[in-house]
């Protein structure tokens, strides 16, 4: 019975195309080309074997034929539409707050698996521009940086990673560094504060290293980037670079063992700590974190 059922796709584009009498209208509507509402209902009129619209120099009509389908199935699917989205609003939702350099260096690569392992469970991701307090009242859960001292909700430690000086390849090539003293020819990179530079100076015991020359970007997703580009050496947590160390577009400058004082972390309110979402979440990403590192 099915295999007589036209294309959805082509039952769509003769809706909104006979609704508006219009192909650019319903193109606009559908977020695709006139052109592909166009091919959809020519597949249509194939299928039935009927024409369904009259097309003239400046306007469209619906001939007896299209008038009569479009009146029997207009209200079928929009009854699908509606049927469809109930469907989805009894699904288990999460909502997941995270860093915006977190998320594009760390959760997108991963989530796959967790989609895999929880099919029924509706992921939404927010990238926020800062780096904690992200448990507003639209977010279930969210990974924070910082040092652990927020008070009313569950914490767990996802990550405590050192800190890694990166330079692109190409620039180390042109003015390579064989020691610490070797950091005084190069653009320093910043990331929030030049406090990391000064920390690696005092560190490696380099006094005439400038830590305070240098561009500073308030988001290491910058930072990485203007090092991958080769504006000079950027120091960042090891998580949030090692899939640009994977990939070959930056390469540890210098060994290190510099602790970063801040780390990552997973949070949810207190209140919804059995909340099964939830916990199959804060399950699964220390899980595959820890796995990782």
């Amino acid at each position: 019975m099915f295999k007589r059922l036209p294309p959805l796709n082509s039952l769509k584009a003769f809706e909104r195309a006979a609704k508006n009498l219009s192909f650019t209208k319903a193109a606009e509507e559908l977020y695709v080309t006139q052109a592909a509402i166009s091919h959809q209902v020519k597949l249509l009129e194939d299928f039935l074997d009927v024409d369904l619209f009259v097309r003239k120099n400046r306007a469209l009509e619906l001939t007896p034929q299209g008038e009569r389908y479009y009146a029997q199935i207009s209200p079928l699917l929009y009854q699908l539409a509606e049927a469809t989205q109930k469907m989805r609003q009894n699904r288990p939702h999460l909502t997941v707050c995270v860093p915006q350099t977190f998320a594009n260096h760390w959760l997108v690569p991963h989530l796959g698996a967790f989609n895999e392992q929880y099919p029924n469970i509706d992921v939404r991701i927010k990238a926020a521009d800062h780096d904690e307090h992200l448990l507003t009242a639209d977010t279930d859960i969210a990974v924070y940086y910082g040092y652990g001292d927020w008070k009313d909700v569950h914490i767990d430690v996802l990550s405590n990673q050192k800190l890694v000086m990166l330079a692109s390849p190409k620039l180390l090539s042109e003015i390579p560094v064989n020691s610490k003293d070797d950091l005084q020819y190069h653009h320093l990179i910043h990331i929030h504060t030049r406090d990391n530079w000064k920390n690696i100076a005092d560190y490696l015991n380099v006094p005439n290293l400038d830590s305070q020359q240098g561009v500073v970007f308030s988001h290491t997703f910058m930072g990485l980037q203007a090092a991958i580009h080769g504006q000079g050496i950027v120091i960042a947590n090891r998580i949030l670079a090692q899939q640009e160390i994977d990939y070959g577009h930056l390469q540890i400058v210098l060994p290190t063992d510099l602790d970063d004082s801040k780390s990552f972390f997973v949070v949810n309110d207190i209140k919804n700590d059995n909340n099964p979402t939830i916990q199959a979440f804060r399950e699964w990403i220390l899980k595959t974190m820890d796995k990782n590192e």
